[in-house]
């Protein structure tokens, strides 16, 4: 929980920072370059010679692909207008009780369940996407669209609290092999699971800079970390041609103490007062490099396969110290239009899809990868109530309240709402090529 840096919702946008330079909303721009792109198209075909049309139209009708694919974030198969970014949370009774963390061997800090935690209403409710419906999910089906494949969730620990929800959702239904685990149960930080009936794998890498990364302790309290701008993480590049599907899902490191390289010469830092004398390069910068290094080592070669590039996952301190015990305290959801989304958390967002959309540019003319976003920022920054809060350890106030204890309020209880992000990516999974 330390290494994360919390940020302070009130917090202002420094001054002179954009994301995608559009005098209307970033999301209505690509909407008003198509409709000017379909009255060009409308023209050309009216009014151009026939053997010029194919030429002038391919880029033109490329370009509106690309941008309506990203628009549309996640569809669903058959239904490219479905939108599942998008929505607000509905009660439903016992929705998310899905699984029994302790049976799929979920981490112990966020199994809420078995360490105390007296109210279940976090699990009574379901993500109602705008105009479209998000179906549960359904083991069976995944299996089945992946039969035969290598799924690995690659990033920080809100990736690996995605994986380990997958595992439940999918070994609470399916006889299952555990192929691997890291010896210390409290670390998890690379594990593989096998599902015979299928011929599935899934595993989990732990890569928080997606990049290849080490760290060296200056002091008790100081942990900066050393980052390789130029090379995928070690473990998961390895593995590379093995993998079939890749989520990747990093963002939260990138905000802490950290000092850049590409090979062996430091091109920034950011966040690092005691290395004062390297440039500052802030953290969208360095974001955008990892997430394009992990893509570009996940498009090479000719396998087919589908890259998915998870968007950030906000934590719901408000403000407050991590060892405060009325940190994430609220019993229910934000109603819709209730809380509006920080706006560093719309920009690390905003990072993703552009990134997305400039590997779908850069493998168009021949690559066998697919792109794709799987947008949870908004129906995470909806949830303060699906945290361990001090629930992270067990009954913690078998002894009274104490007057400092930590409290999570980044990573969801297992089960929880963390289970939505998989129920979007099975809708992202089978959609049709």
């Amino acid at each position: 929980m330390g290494s994360y840096q919390h940020l302070n919702p009130n917090s202002q946008k420094p001054s002179g920072t954009t994301s995608r330079g559009c005098i209307v909303s970033k999301r209505a721009c690509p909407w008003l370059v198509s409709a000017f792109l379909a009255l060009a198209v409308l023209h050309i075909l009216c009014c151009s010679p026939a053997g010029t049309q194919q030429a002038v139209l391919t880029p033109v009708l490329q370009y509106i692909n690309n941008t309506y694919s990203f628009v549309s974030s996640v569809p669903g198969e058959g239904n490219r207008n479905c939108n599942y970014s998008e929505g607000q949370w509905v009660r439903s009774p016992g929705y998310a009780a899905r699984y029994n963390g302790t049976l799929c061997n979920v981490k112990a800090s966020h199994n809420c369940i078995l360490n105390g935690r007296p109210d279940t209403g976090y699990l009574d409710w379901r993500w109602q996407p705008d105009g479209c419906p998000l179906p549960a999910f359904d083991a069976k089906a995944f299996l089945t669209a992946m039969r035969g494949k290598h799924v690995a969730l690659i990033g920080d620990s809100m990736a690996r609290n995605q994986a380990q929800s997958l595992i439940c959702l999918l070994t609470a239904s399916y006889p299952y092999r555990l192929l691997h685990q890291d010896p210390e149960p409290n670390k998890l930080n690379f594990w593989r699971y096998a599902f015979p009936s299928h011929g599935v794998t899934v595993s989990y890498y732990w890569a928080p800079f997606l990049v290849r990364a080490n760290g060296k302790p200056e002091d008790d309290s100081i942990h900066y970390n050393y980052v390789h701008l130029d090379e995928p993480g070690d473990r998961w590049a390895a593995d590379a041609e093995t993998i079939d599907v890749a989520v990747l899902a990093a963002g939260h490191w990138l905000l802490n103490g950290a000092v850049y390289y590409n090979g062996s010469e430091v091109i920034g830092a950011h966040n690092t007062p005691e290395f004062s004398n390297h440039t500052s390069v802030g953290y969208a910068w360095p974001l955008r490099m990892a997430y394009r290094k992990a893509v570009e080592r996940l498009s090479s070669g000719g396998r087919p396969r589908t890259v998915v590039l998870a968007t950030f996952s906000p934590s719901h301190f408000e403000g407050r110290p991590i060892d405060s015990p009325t940190a994430c305290t609220m019993m229910e959801p934000y109603k819709k239009g209730e809380k509006d989304l920080v706006w560093i958390y719309k920009e690390v967002r905003d990072i993703v899809y552009d990134e997305a959309r400039a590997a779908r540019e850069r493998i168009a003319s021949g690559g066998a990868a697919r792109i794709e976003v799987l947008d949870v920022t908004t129906l995470a920054a909806m949830r303060p109530d699906g945290h361990p809060s001090v629930y992270m350890q067990r009954d913690p106030f078998a002894n009274g309240v104490p007057e400092r204890i930590n409290s999570d309020c980044l990573h969801f209880c297992l089960p929880g709402p963390v289970d939505t992000f998989n129920e979007v990516l099975l809708q992202i999974l089978k959609k049709r090529r």
